[in-house]
């Protein structure tokens, strides 16, 4: 009889794929006491977009999230995603960085690895794979999957052939669009094992198109020796087979499977309850995206896709950014669509479909993949893309991009600390996302308690609702103050209606509200006369974000000449950074916001006086 391992994934790729990665520790530490009785392999718990949402949204330690669910959960190896040279962020970190992320997750409680490069370029897992082998680790090398030209049995083969080459210890497919039909599943498992007879084969595949439970039973019946799965409560939609149902299927065909099946329905049951707190972010249909098998968008990025274009007002839109994300793709050489080429792929398409002009804008991100600094496409960039991104700038392709980069680790460090970092946890959080984390270590030490935005349920007040007209960017909203409290008091909290949009902020009572109190993201005068922050554009020099983000640099200051394409400042928005140049030569006038700023487009950031 053989046995078939299981690994959970409910508590990392299951949030991440239907919950947007909103949900907090504190809801997760019972059902990871009840998972780690069960019996699994593994428990997939960090990792993958958890780290950057902890910080960014939840106002939670990743690190301290980790050891929280290592105490909880002393009898099971704890796994995570790591996005190889990339780590848990957007881009490539210098070595330094990866070697000293990779042995503090080992020292926090991560025992597997689960490495992946977005392009299958190995190049990029080398230095993770190496440093999680010499610190003890198990590791499961990642073949990304996808569907196009090039991508082929044989060319996964070849991968897993230098994989193994490096030293892994568990070869793993990685079908995160939910695209693995079972007839080709049983074909590259079939040939996996018959390559490599002495490595166990992995396979972690997403419902999205509804594919996946065929795909793990002929993949299994091909012989594969391990399976993702996630409890009910998080299972199906663009998540992972429910664990319940697959257990009892592989039981059936005479395979042992040694996890407590009414254990896991237990977690799963008390998830269920759980979820609905989350309701905000439970956006998905309950039927599933066969038009995954065309645009390809990963499970974990599609419901953190939909809220962006919410954010950017653009829901209705989402149609046509699917559409554009499948031309794009095929113009930057048909790349896996998994973080971080879906967010590249993704966000250039968004970019795409809202200037109405194919590359008018071109995010940071994708110069760098164009040039080479993410690795090899799998397929050769079309010429004429290639040429309005780059212009004459040759691609570096023969170069492992992390040899381009500076050792960063100790310049940082004291950076860091100025900032808040108190550990070398929070160093590494710095170099990862450091407006993430300086914006964290400054709420932390602050001491203020964090309220979630989840379901924001209308609550019966006592308090009579203060109401009024507000001006935003030239349109009157209708405004309600609703109390918690009694509404003398300073300092607490209330809710704030703004067309029909619910934030929560602290405010004073309303009679003694300051001109600079926070309103959806920017800052106005309360009552009659209503001054924006920051001016409208009217003329070539007055230079605005062509996005809804946040400031994460700043590159000139009044006096300053500019040149035509100088870049002026970078916006980062859907998790990419926007380079914004300057399209006159001139002289800095006036720069108009900071750092860590929310600023809209229709707002100037630079004013530029052009030359004489």
């Amino acid at each position: 009889m053989r046995k078939i391992e299981i690994t959970d994934v409910s508590l990392r790729d299951g949030i991440q794929s239907l919950l947007a990665t909103r949900v907090r520790t504190e809801d997760m530490l019972e059902i990871v006491e009840i998972l780690d009785k069960c019996g699994f392999y593994s428990l997939e718990v960090w990792g993958g977009a958890t780290f950057d949402v902890c910080l960014r949204y939840l106002k939670e330690d990743p690190w301290e999230r980790l050891r929280k669910f290592k105490e909880r959960a002393p009898n099971t190896k704890l796994e995570m995603l790591l996005r190889g040279q990339n780590i848990v962020g957007y881009r490539h970190y210098p070595d330094d960085v990866v070697e000293s992320f990779v042995k503090k997750a080992y020292d926090n409680g991560i025992e597997v690895f689960r490495i992946f490069d977005a392009l299958n370029d190995t190049r990029n897992l080398r230095k993770a794979i190496e440093t999680a082998k010499k610190v003890g680790a198990i590791v499961k090398g990642v073949l990304s999957y996808t569907i196009s030209p090039v991508h082929s049995v044989e060319y996964y083969v070849n991968i897993a052939r230098e994989l193994v080459d490096m030293g892994i210890d568990i070869i793993s497919i990685k079908d995160q669009a939910g695209l693995l039909s079972p007839k080709v599943c049983y074909e590259l498992v079939s040939a996996l094992k018959s390559e490599f007879p002495k490595y166990p084969v992995h396979l972690h595949t997403q419902t999205t198109a509804s594919l996946a439970e065929m795909a793990q039973l002929k993949g299994v019946e091909a012989g594969a020796d391990m399976i993702d799965t996630a409890f009910y409560s998080l299972a199906s939609q663009t998540s992972h087979p429910a664990g319940e149902t697959m257990i009892y299927v592989l039981r059936e065909f005479g395979y042992k499977v040694d996890v407590n099946e009414k254990l896991y329905k237990k977690a799963g049951d008390l998830f269920a309850k759980i979820r609905t707190k989350y309701k905000k972010y439970d956006v998905l249909p309950p039927y599933p995206d066969v038009g995954v098998l065309l645009h390809q968008i990963p499970g974990g990025m599609i419901s953190n896709f939909i809220s962006q274009l919410k954010e950017q007002g653009m829901e209705e839109k989402l149609q046509e950014v699917l559409e554009e994300v499948i031309r794009v793709r095929e113009d930057l050489g048909y790349p896996p669509l998994v973080t971080p080429t879906s967010q590249i792929v993704g966000s250039q398409a968004f970019l795409n479909v809202l200037h109405g002009e194919r590359y008018k804008v071109v995010t940071k991100e994708v110069k760098d993949y164009v040039k080479g600094l993410y690795g090899r496409p799998p397929a050769p960039i079309k010429e004429d893309v290639l040429k309005k991104i780059l212009g004459d700038e040759e691609p570096v392709y023969h170069i492992r991009p992390a040899d381009l980069l500076e050792p960063e680790l100790d310049k940082i460090r004291q950076e860091a600390i100025e900032a808040g970092a108190k550990s070398e946890e929070d160093i590494l959080s710095y170099a990862l996302f450091p407006l993430v984390a300086k914006e964290f270590f400054e709420w932390r030490e602050k001491g203020e308690p964090y309220i979630p935005e989840l379901n924001m349920v209308e609550e019966k007040r006592e308090n009579i609702p203060i109401e009024f007209m507000i001006t935003v960017h030239g349109e009157q909203y209708h405004v309600q103050i609703a109390g918690r409290g009694e509404p003398t008091q300073e300092g607490r909290p209330f809710f704030i209606r703004l067309d029909g949009r619910l934030e929560e902020v602290l405010l004073k009572p309303i009679r003694e509200l300051a001109p600079d109190t926070m309103v959806s993201g920017d800052i106005y005068t309360l009552g009659t006369e209503v001054k924006p922050k920051r001016p409208k554009p009217v003329g070539l020099g007055d230079v605005a974000s062509p996005i809804s983000g946040k400031i994460v640099s700043i590159k000139v200051k009044p006096g300053n000449e500019v040149k035509e394409g100088d870049v002026l400042f970078v916006v980062e928005a859907m998790k990419m950074e926007n380079e914004v140049y300057s399209p006159i030569e001139g002289i800095v006038e006036e720069v108009f916001a900071r750092v860590g700023e929310t600023i809209n487009p229709d707002e100037v950031v630079v004013k530029i006086r052009p030359k004489a």
